[in-house]
């Protein structure tokens, strides 16, 4: 039995153990990191998650190693496009550089249980009403569409648990130091750092409609179901080096405005392998394909026609105040 019990506790213990090593010895203290330890870092997360898909070719075969590499190479193009997201989040609260990183890493636990949850639960539904899957399909390109040609933004401030905190939660008025919660007249309240990692969390919500229906189409064969151990390990390794991401490309997220066009085309094209796959089977070499031509298209095009610079604006009202007191307030 391939996914059996043992494989996935030994893959959850590998990604804890990795994640411990990344927190416990090379994050230990708060800082800023800088372009060139993210580099560093990325490159790290890449080449382990590409070595992971060596012990899937030993262990599975040729098939299951294409289908894990896609999924990642999937999971990570919609991630790059979850960092325009994280840099608004970020604006919008002015959160010191310093504070970020302690935000992402507890947002990647959460991300990575919500992930395994629809993963799982995405598979039993498939297995359970395979019309399930067409309904995926069509959500993919109507994604696609809509990322397409709409021009909105990401904005925090409809943010359910947002509106919620701001009228409900007791919440301090500006952040302290790097901390959750702290004690103001004895009295045990939340700080705005946490309204931050929870806006993270509930938002990593949406990305899942997305993401996991894309990654259960490239794991499911022809005529079968979505393979749940493919689609939560090459998620498990995209989500675990986002952070180490977010920082390399933070400062030059604005060169990649071809992006969006190219994770269009890739969610289209999966949306519509979810729907024919039964009838016209897509190999998986030909997904494989498709994905990383879309992605390396659109970011060749972004380098060669670069965006027109836009007038500065005066900055949003919003974040932080003269006085470095955050706009959640009740």
């Amino acid at each position: 039995m391939t996914n059996s019990v043992i494989e996935w506790t030994l893959f959850n213990v590998l990604i804890i153990i990795l994640v411990a090593l990344d927190l416990g010895v090379f994050s230990r203290r708060s800082h800023v990191i800088h372009v060139r330890e993210a580099m560093l870092r990325s490159g790290v997360w890449i080449a382990l998650a590409l070595l992971f898909a060596g012990y899937v070719y030993w262990r599975r075969g040729h098939h299951d190693a294409l289908s894990y590499v896609a999924a990642y190479l999937t999971e990570e193009a919609l991630s790059v496009d979850n960092l325009f997201v994280f840099l608004i989040i970020f604006s919008y609260f002015q959160v010191p550089r310093h504070h970020q990183q302690r935000v992402l890493v507890w947002g990647i636990y959460g991300a990575l249980v919500m992930r395994a949850v629809c993963i799982v639960g995405g598979v039993q539904l498939v297995g359970w009403q395979h019309w399930v899957f067409y309904a995926m399909g069509a959500l993919l390109i109507y994604t696609a569409v809509k990322l397409l040609v709409s021009e909105e933004q990401y904005e925090p401030e409809k943010n359910f648990f947002l509106r919620f905190a701001r009228r409900f939660l007791p919440i301090t008025d500006r952040y302290r130091q790097d901390r959750f919660f702290a004690r103001v007249d004895g009295r045990l309240m939340m700080t705005p750092l946490f309204v931050v990692l929870w806006v993270v969390n509930t938002t990593d919500v949406l990305f899942a409609i997305d993401s996991v229906p894309a990654v259960l189409s490239v794991v499911t064969p022809p005529h079968g179901t979505p393979d749940a151990f493919l689609a939560y390990s090459s998620n498990a390794f995209a989500v675990v080096g986002l952070r180490s991401l977010y920082f390399a490309l933070a400062g030059m997220l604005d060169a990649f405005h071809y992006l969006r066009y190219g994770l269009s085309a890739i969610l289209a094209f999966i949306g519509l392998k979810m729907i024919i796959g039964d009838f016209v089977p897509i190999s998986i070499g030909v997904v494989l394909g498709v994905v990383t031509g879309c992605l390396a298209l659109s970011v060749i095009a972004s380098l060669i026609f670069k965006k027109p610079e836009e007038p500065a604006e005066p900055p949003a009202a919003g974040g932080v105040d003269a006085a470095n007191e955050p706009v959640v307030r009740s």
